[in-house]
């Protein structure tokens, strides 16, 4: 009966069709940036402080949404599906050689952390367009947020810290020590 954990071992390739939706979605956020930056740079001399400010911070989210996209995309990838093969190349995330679902879930949680920061500062910086109502529920959703992500990055330090068998490197994939200099 070898068959049926074959066949579930191998479901894992179904995810890559989401994986590589979150690629195209990647590629709206693109668009999506340099339509702000056209959008900014046309508006420069017609722009307020506050309003550079805000086109500025939707520059940010957009970039901080796309990290969040390349981490789900490339470590989600990695945990779940198949290595990239990457080991060595002079391109590979730092983070890509400690990637686990623990670790992953602890970067994402802070990653959105940074996202509704953002969107809590536009909020703050023009808080006329917003209810107080709108900015109170803004603020327990970030509340909600912070108090996850240390309840996640608390559990997560608790297992590795109880059952560091279950943590330790892959055989063949050890992290890769950087290039001794000539003069070493």
């Amino acid at each position: 009966m070898r068959a049926l954990p074959s066949v579930i071992f191998m479901s894992r390739w179904l995810q890559v069709p989401l994986y590589l939706g979150l690629i195209v979605a990647q590629a709206v956020y693109v668009v999506l940036f340099l339509k702000e930056v056209w959008h900014l740079v046309t508006s420069a001399m017609t722009l307020d402080e506050t309003s550079t400010m805000l086109v500025v911070l939707s520059l940010i989210d957009v970039v901080m949404i796309s990290n969040l996209l390349i981490m789900v995309i490339v470590g989600g990838y990695e945990t779940f599906v198949s290595r990239l093969g990457v080991e060595g190349h002079p391109d590979e995330p730092e983070w890509l050689d400690h990637v686990n679902a623990g670790v992953l879930k602890v970067k994402l949680a802070m990653a959105l952390i940074s996202i509704s920061s953002i969107h809590l500062l536009k909020t703050f910086i023009d808080p006329d367009q917003r209810s107080e109502h709108t900015i109170l529920w803004q603020v327990i959703i970030h509340m909600s947020f912070l108090v996850s992500a240390v309840a996640m990055a608390w559990v997560d330090r608790l297992t590795t810290r109880t059952h560091p068998e279950h943590f330790h490197e892959p055989p063949g994939r050890q992290p890769i020590s950087p290039p001794l200099k000539a003069h070493e």
